[in-house]
């Protein structure tokens, strides 16, 4: 069994002197690459990354083509989606069964306000490039509960070259000290602070919890199963991880806001013109307002330098357009999705044009589906090991809304057609 590429499996992770290192420790070392990615993403997101080096003083410019990409297509994809419940057979038993599934996953999804979850999620999803839901069991109040962990403090490993088949996850993150049992934090050693780090280590037999580094809990898992769905924002082919949003749209971001604070800058000289003197050795008193009066030597020449003209700020806007229509292609968004409906177009032009935000919709549909599936498996696995419920000879399906939002009194003739809206079959990448 392996972890991720490069990485040894945890047991054989062992210290100078023989013995091997707590988990937390293990974890220390590993996904260094895929970590650092992530911030780098986040960064691009927040828009701490993209905007041209600053020299000195000067101004530049950093518009968040990254946050508005990824938020549109978040927009785009989570639409009014549902779980759907469908018996395999015709029996009695399995009509029981699907209506007691229905009820449970519908107050679960109302319980945990999972269509709010999922939209936060995607954009998550989108940035760092891959995403996860932790199903759990509340036994105060009596349901399963529902979260999104942060994918930076989860580690996997699958078994063999089957990135598929995962035996086991790694969870960490920071809690606040008081949060724990006091046995758990004296366990851990040293004085209480005020938070401490909390690894889970899930398998399909156990559970670990560690303190900081010490294993203060070890117990069979109580839910015959490992309690998360982890999956890709866009695949890498025979790889676990997923691809970023981000990833293939920092050059154009960074070349769109250097190409912007450049032309900012003519402008900004234009309207505040610098004075060229010609054959004049000393000069004082130059001064660039209404009425000023220049007194030059007779072989002088004085002017104000124009920057404007001979066209050239044109091919600077040129330029920006150019790498503004490429930062949309990479994106797949065509630049009508934000609204810029140019001209008078047809129905069918209109379809073609949003074709590539189609095909990207529904290819990340079939990954959200397989995964909100399998969350919606395991809200109905955890509850009928809670409750001694059965929800046998069914299945779960998820039921998405239209990609466009719909008014079937509006649809004129050469509108949208009304089948666009939904996402036809071609629309999975088949071409």
């Amino acid at each position: 069994m392996t972890t991720s590429p490069g990485h040894p499996t945890p047991s054989a992770v062992v210290a100078p002197g023989g013995e091997e290192l707590p988990l937390p420790r293990q974890i220390a070392g590993l996904d260094a690459g895929r970590l650092r990615g992530y911030r780098e993403y986040l960064d691009y997101h927040e828009g701490r990354r993209g905007a041209p080096p600053r020299r000195g003083r000067e101004r530049v410019l950093n518009f968040a083509y990254a946050r508005s990409n990824v938020e549109k297509g978040a927009a785009y994809l989570v639409t009014g989606h549902r779980p759907v419940v469908e018996p395999l057979d015709a029996t009695p038993e399995a009509r029981v069964a699907t209506t007691a599934a229905e009820r449970v996953l519908r107050e679960a999804w109302d319980a945990n306000g999972l269509e709010r979850l999922d939209l936060e999620t995607e954009i998550d999803t989108a940035v760092l490039g891959d995403g996860a839901f932790k199903v759990t069991w509340d036994e105060h109040q009596h349901r399963a509960v529902v979260s999104a962990p942060d994918v930076q403090g989860l580690f996997v490993w699958w078994a063999g070259d089957d990135v598929r088949r995962v035996w086991r996850v790694a969870s960490r993150y920071s809690v606040d000290a008081a949060a724990l049992p006091s046995e758990y934090v004296r366990a851990s050693g040293g004085a209480r602070p005020r938070t401490v780090d909390v690894v889970e280590a899930w398998t399909v037999e156990r559970f670990d919890l560690w303190v900081q580094d010490a294993l203060v809990e070890s117990r069979p898992n109580p839910y015959g199963r490992i309690p998360f769905v982890i999956y890709p924002n866009l695949p890498r082919p025979k790889q676990f991880w997923g691809v970023s949003d981000i990833e293939p749209l920092r050059e154009s971001i960074e070349e769109l806001n250097r190409a912007l604070t450049q032309l900012s800058r003519i402008l900004e000289l234009s309207g505040n013109p610098i004075a060229v003197l010609e054959n004049v050795e000393e000069a004082r008193d130059i001064a660039v307002q209404p009425g000023a009066v220049w007194e030059v030597p007779e072989q002088a020449r004085a002017y104000l330098l124009d920057l404007l003209q001979g066209g050239g700020v044109r091919l600077h806007v040129d330029y920006v357009d150019l790498v503004y229509r490429t930062l949309h292609d990479l994106a797949e968004t065509p630049r009508i999705a934000f609204g810029d409906g140019r001209g008078d177009r047809s129905g069918v032009a209109l379809q073609l044009e949003l074709d590539p935000l189609l095909r990207r919709v529904a290819r990340k549909r079939l990954i959200r589906g397989d995964a909100l599936r399998e969350r919606d498996r395991l809200i109905l696995d955890v509850t009928a090991h809670h409750t001694g419920a059965r929800f046998e000879g069914i299945r779960t399906d998820i039921e998405w809304g239209p990609v466009f939002t719909r008014d079937p009194g509006m649809f004129v003739p050469g509108a949208v057609p009304e089948e666009a809206l939904r996402l036809p079959a071609a629309a999975t990448g088949a071409t």
